[in-house]
């Protein structure tokens, strides 16, 4: 489905599944262009229903719960139905689509309907997008995208998989020069129009496997990112899938390859030379110049994955045409979100560090990567994960560990065979209090000198609402923990 398609949404009968946020920003936005839209979702408790009663007010349908005939209002397909548009969470193997693909409807999400709906306001240009996906890392980056884009006096919105549905962003009544976009695998899967300016893979691990169905299928969806770029293709020298997927891309005539590495970087590379990010792919005679853009210590925080972030949003905002001295201000002015790698205090010498967004081994290896010595909190829903590879890896750096979570006992037996010198604390309980008996074993095997660090390796939901609030519990156990102290 292409943007040439839709030369009309007026009276077109759109089904949009799911009531969270992109579903009803999808919803509104079709039926202000005039669509019949109709909304599923499984759901039915109080907040679904005052969510339904809002969008009927605007005349849209909602079907929720079950139907009188016992079904799942999710998984049926209404009568007439020309399109789907999906939340991202929705699994491609859901009834609903099976339904729809043997009616031959399409299914699209969020992300594509904005594609299509970008130039949907008469009088205004469309913004380029500048998109940006990975196993982890997205959002740190789009973020600082956006303050570079600042930096040099665009107006620009960090939008997508962050903040304000972009459905909302691409049909509202501010006016963008250009969009700092996070895109998610599932966003991925339901936007084949897409063609962004210039997009970045920060880098691929296994992830979400139970709703891709395989490490192929979910490396495939991340690729789609760079179909139809224009400008520039920006990947990771350190991860060759990235590399590998830029290769497979179709793109438009003269789109280039720009590849970010924390070493040297050669022809068409940004990278680090002496405490010094440095660009040797948007200058001219790239095989003698380099320009430099920043300091290291003007990346916050400067561990090593962060100032990978940092050279891969530089290559989009250079993709761009930004200006260097703009490089260098937005990274200055860039503040991470809570529970990214976020200083917590200093107790008896010791650093607490939350990382509690660290919620799958390729996060958590780098977080670790970025301390000399470190215990370790770990622990939680591991959706599938495997845990050897990380321990092995880190092993060296670790002073103990402190295991907490449904699946603890998976990071244990991979403690036990790849680093079964390291003390061990095996946390069973799983109460409100928990989190504080964590920080204080952690607390008692760590020495002056070391950072304990909040790095699960797994998801949240086995204990916490969500990773924030995971992140909070440690930062409260941190400061119950010095206030005994003091």
């Amino acid at each position: 489905m292409g943007s040439r398609q839709v030369t009309s949404w007026h009276g077109k009968n759109i089904t949009v599944a799911g009531l969270g946020v992109s579903g009803i920003s999808a919803a509104r936005a079709l039926a202000g262009l005039g669509a019949v839209v109709t909304v599923v979702d499984n759901g039915d408790g109080d907040a679904h229903r005052a969510r339904a009663a809002e969008l009927a007010g605007r005349g849209i349908e909602v079907r929720l719960g079950r139907l009188a005939d016992g079904a799942h209002a999710g998984e049926v397909l209404p009568e007439g139905t020309e399109l789907v548009v999906t939340s991202p969470g929705w699994k491609p193997d859901s009834p609903l689509f099976a339904a729809a693909a043997e009616a031959g409807v399409d299914v699209v999400g969020d992300v594509e309907i904005a594609w299509l709906l970008r130039e949907s306001r008469p009088g205004r240009k469309a913004a380029p997008w500048l998109a940006i996906t990975g196993t982890n890392g997205k959002t740190t980056t789009t973020q600082m995208l956006a303050s570079i884009l600042k930096a040099a006096g665009l107006r620009t919105a960090a939008v997508g998989n962050i903040g304000t549905p972009i459905v909302d962003v691409v049909t509202g009544e501010e006016e963008y020069d250009v969009l700092a976009v996070e895109l998610s695998s599932y966003q991925l899967h339901w936007a084949p129009s897409l063609r962004a300016h210039s997009a970045a893979v920060l880098n691929l691990a296994p992830d979400h496997l139970d709703w891709h169905g395989s490490m192929e299928a979910y490396a495939a969806d991340k690729g789609r990112i760079y179909e139809g770029n224009t400008v520039a293709c920006v990947y990771n020298v350190a991860d060759r899938a990235t590399e590998d997927l830029v290769a497979e891309a179709d793109v438009e005539e003269g789109c280039r390859a720009i590849g970010f590495t924390l070493g040297a970087p050669g022809p068409s590379m940004l990278g680090v030379v002496d405490g010094i990010l440095v660009d040797r792919a948007f200058v001219e005679n790239r095989q003698k110049n380099a320009q430099e853009l920043a300091e290291v210590k003007d990346v916050n925080p400067p561990a090593p994955h962060n100032i990978a972030n940092a050279l891969a949003a530089a290559a989009l905002a250079r993709a761009f045409g930004v200006e260097p001295r703009a490089v260098r201000d937005g990274l200055r002015n860039f503040r991470p979100d809570a529970h990214r790698v976020a200083h917590v205090d200093e107790v008896d010498g010791v650093v607490y560090v939350d990382d509690s967004k660290a919620t799958n081994t390729h996060a958590a290896e780098a977080s670790l990567a970025a301390f000399e010595t470190v215990v370790w909190i770990a622990g939680g829903l591991a959706k599938g994960a495997t845990f050897d590879e990380l321990v092995r890896k880190s092993a060296k750096g670790l002073r103990g560990v402190v295991l907490i979570g449904a699946d603890r006992a998976l990071i244990a037996e991979a403690l036990a065979r790849h680093a079964p010198e390291v003390p061990v604390v095996d946390l069973e309980r799983t109460d409100t209090g928990a989190m504080l008996a964590a920080v204080r074993e952690a607390a008692r095997l760590a020495e002056p000198g070391d950072t304990v660090l909040l790095a699960p390796a797994c998801a949240s939901m086995d204990m916490f609402a969500n990773y924030n609030k995971r992140g909070d519990a440690f930062a409260d156990a941190v400061r119950e923990l010095a206030a005994g102290k003091a």
